[in-house]
Formats: structure tokens, C-alpha cells, sequence
């Protein structure tokens, strides 16, 4: 464990200890140090609130000063058990009741006593850089047939200016937040008529949907991509062939019964792009096979983590699967890594991190498929990684049981990491299925490819909202151009400009409410609208525009025919810029 996770899981503990001193009464869940800080699960009959945060703040930063030891105390199961119970810690004594004997632990700072594994640091005034950001509510152990929590949320850093540089970042994210501007662009809506985590695409929104979805299509065409087509429901045989039924139940909803037949939503596409590969005998010559499918599933969230776009129960992955044979399998994982960063570079974004997860061979028997098979596919990644002259960090054990993956995790414009692209081996369904190929010496079993790039088009979605800070490239933007009236004399006009741009594409809107020209333009720049035209009478007169750019630019006398030209110009190339600018 490293030294600011080692302080983060301290902070955690000195969390812990100064509610129980406020709020006496309070019992404690858990207390782990997460990425950037820390968090505690308390159940309490007090109700936090922001102010609490202030409060607490100001304990813990008592007992920082006070430099309170950490002790550590090895001691018996019976001890522990009576330690809790006395102290009528219910969910503490939970949690000693299921360790062994001989490995429990107690660490004390001060007067507070905590069930902890540790390490932590030597005492509490090593504590220097941290803040409470937020309370939440928390089910105990993610059940929500157990009582519910409140989860204070903390960070913690080396130094200040680390502090500080997060606290700007999650001030920057708060404004970019994509479930605001997705209601204020009016992109999508989750109501309780319909469910929670089942998202309803509004027409702007779904234009914004159209526009990727074609791009990606497209985009698989010119690799060699057959697009398939697969239903949302199948019979729970074939889930139980594929071994969802077992493996992934707790993520799949509740099957459907139909004419006495059990009947499944699907948590995935493989199993249909398996039965397109089996819809005939294939051939060596046949293969490389790569089929795509822009394919809606299914899986059951809980509610606590439902999150916007981000974390839903319904979405449409961008899923690929690959059958090839052993000797092309590097070429299509380097095609597949090629396309991912073609996709980065279409959306700008300029930064990623990759990985790799591994099996753990000292343990072979918690995985499927043969150990050379296994080799040769962690081979077949690595070494386009390292071609390719791409940093990658390793994590051992870390592959599913049905083999190694390559995930990519891009870098958004304010440095959040985002988990997008995955190119994942697979050797179970192959084998379940009994997929194969007439090769020259036999019939032979093929390599299986999952790829990924967009991750689900919901997610990616939200992510591009958040990067873009809802002011899309024209090219995705749902209003490409708004033209504005100065008064009703000029609606002939703006309505000849309009008409003009919707003719060459582009999608263009009339803003002629009986408005002051301040509150349209105002309304516009809410919009996040690249181009705004403005006709006034001398525009009408010369038969010009006034254009308003998105920074409050205004540049007048432009020719109509010039605009239309180089608004196609920036929509046919993807332009990440806005040429006016």
C-alpha cells in the first residue's frame, strides 16, 4: 500500500472517531481509503447535513493536532466479538464474526478503538492536506434488505497544492456535470413513469445519439466490420449455455415467462454474435469474421450507483466481436487498438492510460482455457503494446476468467481518467459453444475477440458532455446554427437564411419571438450554440449576416453563401474548432 493511501485510510479512522465524539450514539460501518480520500458508513439518528462537514472538519483537525499514536492489537476472535458487543457496535461485531481466529486486529488512536487490517501511519498529526466533500446514503454491505447508512466522503493528499488542484477539478466538474446540462440542452430525461436507469432520448438528444451512431457505423464498415442486428430477449437456455445465467445472474433481471418458456433480456450480445457465426459452416478462407452491433442490453443496478447517463440499467454498447485464427489474431488486436485511438483522436481527446489485466498462473485452476492458450493471448497483446511504444502497467490476476483484456482509460479536458475502450480475449465461449473452422489439416477452434472503443453510447455520451462542457463540435451539435431577428420587419429574411442552411444540411433554427435581441442572444449563448446569425435591417438590407460566436465575437457583412460553404467545410471534416473563431 502506498504512503498517501496508507494517510488517506488513517484519515478515515480520525473521521470516524470525531463523529462518534459529536454524535455519541453513532455506530460504525466501514471506513476504506478509495481513489483521492476516504469515506465512513455511520448509522446514526442524526441526519448529517453540509454544516456537519464544517463541524466534523474542525474535530478531526483537534485530534490531528494531538497527535494521536496509532496502536495496532492483535487479539482473539472471543475478544473482539465481546469488545463490540459491549459497546453495542453491531456491524463491527458483524464483521469480527466472520475472520478467523488469529488474524484480527485492532487498531486505537486516542480513546477510539476500530476492527482494521492497517497499516496506517505512526500518528494522526501526519495528517496535513484534507477536506470533507460530501454525504451520501449507503446501504450496509450494498444490501438494500439492510439498514441504510450515511457515508461521509473525504479526500486527502501529499500537499497542498494537490488539495487545492482537486477541489478546482470537482469545482470545474460540478459546472460540466452532464444530467444539468443534459436537462438545460434538453438532450434526455430519467423519470419514475418510466424507471429508474432507462433513459428517454428528447429530439435534440437524439439527434446528438443519430450522429454517433452513424459516425461508428460507418466507421466499422471501412475496417471489414459486418454490422449485425440481434433481438433484446432469448430464451434462458441459451444464457445458461453461455454461463450468464450462473456467472453474471446477480447483474441480470428476473426471466420472463412466455408460453410456458423461460425468457431472458439480455446483459449481453455475445451469445447472438456466437449464434450468427454457427448460422453456417465456416471456413479458414472465411476468417478474419468481425461482426458489430450498436446493441442495447440489459442489467440490473442497484439504485445507490445509478448515476445520469454514467451508470444505467438499459444502454447500447458499441460491441464487436472478432473470430479469427491463432496467426492473424496480433494484426486484429493491433487494427482494434488503432481504431480505439482513432476514436480518441476524433473526440479529442489527446491523453489516455492503458492496461493490462493478466491471469494469476500460479493459480490456473480459477480460470478457463488451456495455459499455452493463455500465454499466446497475453503475448498477442503485450506485444502490440510494446510495438507500438505504449506505456502499459500490469495487473496480475486481474483478467476475468475467461481471459486477458487490454483497457484503455481516456484522459477528459479537466484530467479525469474515464474507462472506455476494452480488447478482451475470450477463451469460455468458444469452448461452451463448440465454435470451429474447416481449416486445411481440420476442422480447428477459432480465437474469440470482444472489442469495445465508445464502452455504451449512454456513457459515452455523458463523457462527452462533461468534456465538452456541453459545447459540442459542430459536426455532433444538435443546433448547428440559430438565427435571430432584430424585429418583424426582418422575418423574410431570417426566414430565406434558415431556409437557405437547412437546404445544405445544416441544422439550423428561427428565433423570431417578439423578444428584445438581448434575451435571445442570452437564450442562444445558454444553448451552448456555435453560431449565432443575427439580421437586423442593414443585414437584410445588403443581404449579409452578423455572426456571434459562442465567446461573444461578433463579426458582420458575411456572405450567406461564404457562411453555408464553411459551416459544411467544418461538418465534413469533424472539425474540432469552430472555424470562425
Amino acid at each position: 500500500m502506498e504512503n498517501i493511501e496508507i494517510k488517506r485510510h488513517s484519515c478515515s479512522h480520525v473521521l470516524a472517531e470525531a463523529v462518534q465524539e459529536l454524535f455519541p450514539g453513532t455506530k460504525l460501518g466501514i471506513g476504506p481509503a478509495i481513489e483521492n480520500g476516504f469515506y465512513y458508513d455511520f448509522l446514526s439518528d442524526h441526519k448529517f447535513t453540509p454544516e456537519d462537514l464544517k463541524t466534523i472538519e474542525t474535530k478531526m483537525k483537534e485530534i490531528i493536532k494531538a497527535k494521536e499514536e496509532f496502536v495496532c492489537k492483535k487479539v482473539s476472535k472471543a475478544e473482539a466479538l465481546k469488545l463490540f458487543k459491549d459497546k453495542g457496535e453491531i456491524f463491527k461485531e458483524e464483521l469480527a464474526s466472520e475472520l478467523e481466529d488469529g488474524s484480527i486486529t485492532l487498531y486505537t488512536n486516542g480513546k477510539f478503538t476500530d476492527l482494521c487490517r492497517g497499516p496506517h501511519i505512526e500518528h494522526t498529526g501526519l495528517i496535513k492536506n484534507f477536506k470533507l466533500t460530501s454525504i451520501a446514503g449507503a446501504y450496509w454491505r450494498g444490501d438494500e434488505k439492510r439498514p441504510q447508512m450515511q457515508r461521509i466522503y473525504g479526500i486527502a493528499f501529499e500537499t497542498k497544492e494537490e488539495l487545492a488542484a482537486y477541489i478546482k477539478q470537482q469545482e470545474e466538474a460540478e459546472k460540466r456535470d452532464h444530467r444539468k446540462l443534459g436537462t438545460e440542452l434538453e438532450l434526455f430525461t430519467i423519470t419514475e413513469d418510466i424507471g429508474p436507469g432507462l433513459v428517454l432520448w428528447l429530439p435534440k438528444g437524439g439527434l446528438l445519439r443519430k450522429e454517433l451512431e452513424d459516425w461508428i457505423k460507418s466507421e466499422n464498415l471501412k475496417r471489414g466490420y459486418d454490422l449485425v442486428c440481434s433481438p433484446h430477449i432469448a430464451r434462458l437456455n441459451l444464457w445458461e449455455k453461455s454461463g450468464h445465467a450462473n456467472f453474471y445472474k446477480e447483474n441480470m433481471f428476473s426471466p420472463i415467462d412466455i408460453d410456458g418458456q423461460k425468457y431472458q433480456l439480455k446483459p449481453m450480445n455475445c451469445p447472438f454474435h456466437i449464434a450468427v457465426y454457427n448460422a453456417k459452416l465456416r471456413s479458414y478462407r472465411d476468417l478474419p469474421l468481425r461482426f458489430s452491433e450498436l446493441g442495447t442490453v440489459y442489467r440490473y443496478e442497484r439504485s445507490g450507483v445509478m448515476h445520469g447517463l454514467l451508470r444505467v440499467r438499459g444502454f447500447t454498447q458499441d460491441d464487436a466481436h472478432i473470430f479469427c485464427t491463432q496467426e492473424q489474431v496480433k494484426d486484429e488486436i493491433q487494427d482494434c487498438f488503432n481504431f480505439a485511438l482513432h476514436v480518441f483522436k476524433t473526440f479529442g481527446f489527446e491523453k489516455y492510460n492503458v492496461e493490462l489485466s493478466t491471469w494469476d498462473e500460479a493459480h490456473p485452476e480459477q480460470y478457463t482455457g488451456k495455459a499455452e492458450d493463455w500465454h499466446a493471448a497475453q503475448d498477442a497483446l503485450e506485444s502490440v503494446l510494446k510495438k507500438n511504444n505504449i506505456p502499459f502497467k500490469v495487473h496480475s490476476g486481474e483478467a476475468a476468467f475467461y481471459g486477458p483484456k487490454i483497457d484503455i482509460k481516456l484522459i477528459d479536458a479537466i484530467g479525469r481518467p474515464w474507462q472506455l475502450s476494452t480488447i478482451q480475449f475470450d477463451f469460455n465461449l468458444p469452448q461452451r459453444f463448440d465454435l470451429t473452422y474447416v481449416a486445411a489439416e481440420g476442422r480447428k477452434r477459432p480465437i474469440m475477440v470482444h472489442r469495445a472503443l465508445l464502452g455504451s453510447i449512454e456513457r459515452f455520451i455523458g463523457i462527452l458532455i462533461e468534456h465538452y462542457a456541453g459545447m459540442f463540435p459542430l459536426w455532433l451539435a444538435p443546433v448547428q446554427a440559430k438565427v435571430l431577428t432584430l424585429t418583424d420587419a426582418q422575418l423574410p429574411y431570417a426566414k430565406e437564411v434558415t431556409s437557405a442552411l437547412k437546404q445544405a444540411g445544416i441544422r439550423a433554427e428561427l428565433d423570431s419571438d417578439p423578444e428584445k435581441l438581448g434575451a435571445k442572444i442570452r437564450r442562444a449563448h445558454m444553448e451552448r450554440i456555435a453560431y449565432t446569425v443575427i439580421i437586423g435591417a442593414k443585414e437584410a438590407e445588403t443581404k449579409t449576416i452578423t455572426l456571434r460566436l459562442r465567446n461573444g465575437k461578433n463579426t458582420e457583412g458575411i456572405n450567406l453563401t461564404d457562411f453555408v460553404a464553411k459551416l459544411k467545410e467544418e461538418i465534413g471534416t469533424r472539425s474540432l474548432t469552430n472555424f470562425y473563431n
